[in-house]
């Protein structure tokens, strides 16, 4: 229990949930200790003195609160953040403080404390709860910290070393404030529900890692059961295509007007033609009962993430460079890389050798510059919204990252979920 003094007196003034005193029910918050083994208490360290000269029982002469005694609420929370007591300066005992990780499901038992709540892990339902900072606390206390040196400890992410000036380019980005909001996501509430298949599938990375690769395996894996939607357009339409099959295509003018009235999930311009993906594409695939595969912009997480969508979202983490050049000569050798790898075979089909081996030297730079800015890229997206992943692949090999998001989506059909609770409560 802790204690502090009021008016003179020393007043209970927390007791953890599950401890032995809370087990007992003979004390409770807000009584005042008068005496120990009829020893006037005047102080807490006096009680503390009196406590550990005790060999055997203790007597306490104690001023019962007038308060109400207020029956515990039970809520679950999702960790969106890393914590560890032992670090922690703040608190006033941190042999009582719970160290938890990123995505740990806690009970939270007790929220009295403004600055601490009580809380324990479903993982340990039958130990006594632990002290972690209340989301006001952590919110203060990340008040004090400047954005930009918030990651400076890190060395490496992804095979990327973070540096103090990296992490200020990053929030002098355009997109600064859905950084500063991924940021305040410390605690999310959830509720446990029975398995049950989510309504969309969504893949987010760093361009070349591999998102659009991983859609293409899962739908063809199960055309039944997986769709993608199809983008609209107000470029024209070209001889040979078909509206509805390469594209919607749409007038310029309409399309403008459904992005300003919210009606898309993302957008873009390219070589004067606008490009988006609409949100009522995404609903017929839900209405038809498949699992929408989508691979988007992080920045689009936040309109996903909603009972209406009820997403799964999929982190594919670029691996260490050496890793990733691999994966992209696999790729080419198997006709997997892409137009780039094919202009280049073309150029080295029509050169002396000595000309191929510089173009070789070439494409091998350019290459190499393009992988790196993924890796960099990747490790940049991972700190910037991992709040909102409910996995992450690290895609090391084409094969593997398959299997691995092929079982994590089956699984959700024969596992008990964690979920947000305004996924199964609303407001109404």
């Amino acid at each position: 229990m802790t204690v502090s003094v009021e008016e003179d007196l020393v007043v209970i003034a927390r007791i953890l949930a599950g401890s032995l005193i809370d087990r007992q029910g003979l004390l409770h918050v807000g009584d005042a200790i008068l005496e120990a083994n009829g020893v006037e208490i005047t102080s807490p360290e006096q009680l503390q003195d009196e406590l550990r000269r005790c060999k055997g029982g203790i007597t306490l002469k104690v001023s019962p609160s007038s308060r109400d005694i207020a029956q515990p609420s039970v809520c679950y929370m999702r960790a969106l953040y890393g914590y560890d007591p032992t670090e922690d300066s703040l608190l006033p005992c941190r042999e009582v403080g719970l160290a938890f990780k990123q995505g740990d499901i806690l009970e939270i038992v007790n929220t009295e404390d403004p600055n601490w709540w009580q809380a324990r892990s479903v993982d340990a339902p039958n130990t006594h709860a632990g002290l972690i900072p209340s989301q006001e606390l952590e919110e203060r206390r990340r008040a004090f910290v400047r954005p930009e040196f918030d990651y400076a400890t890190r060395t490496s992410i992804c095979g990327t070393k973070i540096t103090k000036k990296k992490k200020k380019e990053m929030y002098q980005l355009q997109a600064n404030a859905d950084f500063d909001k991924a940021e305040l996501l410390l605690y999310e509430e959830v509720c446990r529900t029975p398995p049950f298949e989510r309504k969309t599938l969504v893949l987010v990375g760093a361009q070349g890692v591999g998102r659009r690769t991983l859609k293409s395996r899962m739908i063809a894996y199960d055309t039944e059961r997986f769709a993608t939607p199809l983008p609209h357009t107000s470029r024209p339409i070209r001889e040979g295509e078909q509206d509805g099959k390469q594209y919607h295509f749409v007038r310029r003018d309409i399309m403008e007007a459904e992005i300003a009235d919210n009606k898309y999930l993302e957008f873009g311009e390219f070589q004067d033609h606008l490009y988006g993906t609409r949100l009522d594409s995404i609903r017929a695939i839900i209405r038809s009962g498949r699992m929408c595969v989508i691979d988007c912009n992080p920045q689009s997480l936040k309109m996903l993430k909603t009972a209406e969508f009820m997403p799964y979202i999929v982190f594919l983490a670029a691996p260490p460079l050496d890793q990733l050049r691999y994966m992209h000569e696999y790729g080419r050798h198997q006709g997997l890389g892409g137009s780039r790898y094919q202009t280049f075979d073309r150029a080295l089909g029509r050169h002396s050798s000595r000309r191929v081996r510089t173009l070789q030297s070439l494409a091998s730079f350019y290459e190499d510059e393009d992988l790196q800015v993924t890796v960099e890229e990747s490790a940049r997206l991972q700190r910037a919204y991992d709040k909102y992943f409910d996995q992450i692949i690290v895609n090391n090999n084409f094969e593997k990252t398959f299997e691995q998001l092929r079982d994590a989506v089956d699984s959700l059909t024969i596992q008990h979920q964690w979920v947000p609770i305004d996924w199964v409560y609303s407001d109404d």
